[in-house]
């Protein structure tokens, strides 16, 4: 076999159309001045995936394919793509995403000039497509930063400093057969770095090599899986601080007094307060204001209740929370096709946000009770203002948990 330099790791599934404009490229725009390998995973396809392989291959790429004989999930066919790897460094490349090749030509002529370090991270670009212009840096450095084997103090402050994300990276594969490992409450890019440094130096370059695009003139047929990590893995970031940490320590590689646990737990608290600040701005643009709720209240026990996006959320969310409170209790109730809202200002406002924050459009909604026989009060909800028009309705005859009042609800959204 010849000599490999690099191997472009593509796990895909039922993803042809997107497969076969990532494979274009390399025939079109890619000046890759090195030798290079495309090695394909194939999460068992249904589609045409193989096809489109084929047809690339017979163009004279370098690509190896292997196909899973059934859908073995995300993580297990990442790892297929790298245990195939042949090169002497191996990469990621999701199948929608593309290269920075003029950076990637500079980081493997780094990683060539220092034989020591076992992988090298650095920033990507977000970039639209449609547009064909990169729109920002997912996250920023000063300068090329490299560190030693078993440098944990350093490294670990390099990152909560600075809020590094170490996901894009190019690995030596002799490092990469020991350090890419199965976690689950530990994030991935954490917990496998603290392995890479374990077996060489590691590098954060300051050129993007990579290129994730959110815009992509395909259209996009799934959320990415970036957007859903940033939605709620912020606990997984903190687990995956915290093996980074227990591995150095345990590694003899630094030294964990009380005061220096103490800490750090402090640097990690403030690292995934910013991330879950993120979180809760998205949840909300998303209309989902109980999760965004929730991780305020988090962030609050935490000492970071005046962040900048808790402050400016703070004074709708009672509101907010308790509507879609109600509107989940009256999707949730079988049977229940109806609701009143009995001693409302405004009926026809509340039941607007009613419907904007989930309620079913097949629940009427009314603004005053209807004569109504005994099936069909027991298919009613009713949103009361004050108790005693509660009472009124119990004495009816309608279902003590079916009538809700307003301080039933928004008494459970304490900020």
């Amino acid at each position: 076999m010849d000599l490999v330099k690099l191997s472009i790791c593509i796990p895909t599934y039922n993803r042809a159309r997107f497969l076969e404009n990532a494979l274009g490229r390399f025939v079109e725009s890619y000046q890759i001045p090195f030798s290079f390998e495309i090695v394909i995973s194939d999460n068992a396809s249904t589609d045409n995936t193989r096809e489109v392989v084929e047809a690339f291959a017979g163009k004279g790429l370098p690509i190896r394919y292997f196909r899973q004989l059934e859908n073995r999930g995300v993580d297990p066919n990442l790892c297929s793509a790298f245990r195939h790897a042949a090169g002497d460094y191996a990469i990621y490349l999701a199948d929608d995403d593309m290269l920075a090749v003029d950076g990637l030509v500079e980081a493997i002529a780094y990683l060539d000039r220092n034989p020591e370090l076992s992988a090298c991270f650095a920033p990507w670009h977000i970039h639209n497509e449609v547009e064909g212009r990169d729109t920002e840096l997912f996250y920023k450095i000063d300068a090329d930063s490299k560190f030693d084997k078993d440098d944990f103090e350093r490294l670990f402050a390099f990152i909560v400093e600075r809020h590094i994300f170490p996901e894009i990276g190019i690995y030596r594969t002799a490092a990469l057969r020991t350090s890419w490992l199965p976690r689950h409450f530990a994030y991935w890019a954490f917990s496998n770095l603290a392995h890479f440094l374990e077996r060489g130096g590691v590098a954060f370059l300051k050129k993007p090599f990579y290129r994730q695009v959110v815009q992509s003139k395909l259209g996009r047929d799934r959320p990415q899986a970036g957007h859903d990590e940033l939605l709620t893995s912020w606990d997984r970031y903190r687990g995956g601080l915290e093996y980074f940490l227990h591995v150095g320590a345990k590694r003899g590689a630094l030294r964990m007094t009380p005061d220096r646990r103490t800490a750090r737990d402090a640097q990690i608290r403030q690292f995934t307060s910013v991330r879950m600040a993120v979180a809760m701005r998205m949840w909300a643009a998303k209309k989902e204001y109980v999760k965004a709720y929730e991780i305020y209240t988090r962030m609050a026990l935490a000492g970071f209740e005046h962040h900048p996006t808790a402050r400016q959320l703070k004074d709708s969310l009672p509101l907010m929370v308790a509507v879609q409170t109600l509107a989940w209790q009256v999707n949730a109730a079988a049977e229940v096709n109806r609701v009143v809202l009995h001693g409302v200002d405004s009926p026809s406002s509340l039941e607007g946000l009613l419907r904007e924050l989930g309620l079913r459009q097949d629940i009427a909604v009314l603004a005053t009770a209807p004569e109504l026989e005994a099936d069909e009060i027991a298919r009613t909800a009713v949103f009361v203002v004050a108790e005693n028009d509660r009472q009124q309705f119990l004495a009816q005859g309608y279902s003590p948990n079916l009538v809700l009042c307003e301080s039933d609800i928004v008494g459970n959204v304490v900020v």
